[in-house]
């Protein structure tokens, strides 16, 4: 029997055309909602998705022939893990392929919120001239707060360690002191993070732990010249809470890629706030990244089916 895999999210043509050349038939949708994911799923021996669309309970019930769930990325919080593990079956992700792309995104993230350059394009464009208004600060000497380094706390720690001379402070479970020395970071817990850090960059997986971990009281924390970065996932910050810290002057601002909703609702309130930079889920989105992340899930499907 040729064995099928379902596409269910846009990913690079090499990793498509790979699974092909190895005799594999491959069934292209994008992003299928819940119900219809249900009804295609039958059939397929394996199936690749991004972060859309979710591959819950349901879905997984309604397979017969099931052996592999793909994500082309990191993080795993729109596969229901638990549920694929008591039908034996195998979940992978690509863990490497974005780590640089989600690093860069977030230390432009910083740039943008520190240089007030979003804000400088936007006035620009309606004609105005905020030379005094768009006075920023730079990152050189300043003190980055990771949380959670893994691979791209690391690569983000290592860029602006390297690149701008920031000091470093982490927290992780872990609390890896030898994973921190080349940037000669300190591991700190994440009340005297949040107290220290001039940025606060979030590289957090979703867990019932993590989600809202940065709420009210931890936001309240932090100086109001910081700003808080988040690459991870939007519920690891409590929405409602932040937008009321970057009214209320809190902190000085935020730069934001992952939202509790996505897309993000039109009439959402960090849609009207200035000290806040928005970007649509891009930290994976570079012609590199996808490539990799393609390749190295399309690579694994072909060892465990083959």
């Amino acid at each position: 029997m040729t064995p099928r895999v379902l596409v269910a999210s846009r990913i690079s043509r090499s990793a498509v055309e790979l699974l092909k050349s190895r005799g594999f038939e491959v069934v292209e949708v994008n992003e299928p909602p819940e119900e219809e994911l249900a009804k295609l799923i039958k059939g397929f021996h394996a199936i690749i998705v991004r972060s859309k669309p979710r591959v819950t309970r349901r879905v997984i019930e309604a397979a017969d022939v099931l052996r592999v769930i793909a994500r082309a990325g990191v993080g795993l919080d729109n596969i229901d893990v638990e549920a694929a593990e008591k039908k034996g079956i195998k979940v992978v992700n690509a863990p490497e392929s974005v780590t640089q792309a989600v690093a860069e995104l977030a230390v432009g993230l910083m740039l943008a919120v520190a240089r007030k350059i979003a804000f400088s394009d936007r006035k620009m464009r309606s004609g105005e001239w905020v030379k005094h208004e768009a006075v920023g600060f730079e990152l050189k000497g300043k003190t980055l707060g990771i949380v959670g380094l893994g691979r791209i706390g690391r690569a983000v720690a290592r860029i602006c360690y390297y690149g701008f001379g920031m000091k470093i402070v982490y927290t992780d479970q872990r609390c890896d002191r030898e994973a921190g020395r080349e940037f000669n970071g300190e591991c700190v817990d994440l009340e005297t993070l949040l107290r220290r850090a001039d940025i606060v960059s979030l590289h957090v997986p979703l867990t019932p732990e993590t989600k809202h971990m940065i709420n009210e009281d931890r936001l309240r924390l932090m100086k109001k010249t910081a700003i808080l970065i988040n690459t991870s996932r939007g519920a690891v910050v409590d929405t409602n809470a932040l937008i009321k810290a970057l009214r209320e002057g809190w902190i000085a601002g935020a730069g934001l890629d992952v939202y509790e909703e996505e897309p993000l609702p039109k009439d959402s309130p960090l849609l009207e706030l200035e000290n806040v930079v928005l970007t649509p889920h891009i930290g994976a989105s570079s012609v590199e990244a996808q490539e990799q992340a393609g390749l190295e899930v399309a690579q694994k499907i072909i060892e465990l089916l083959k």
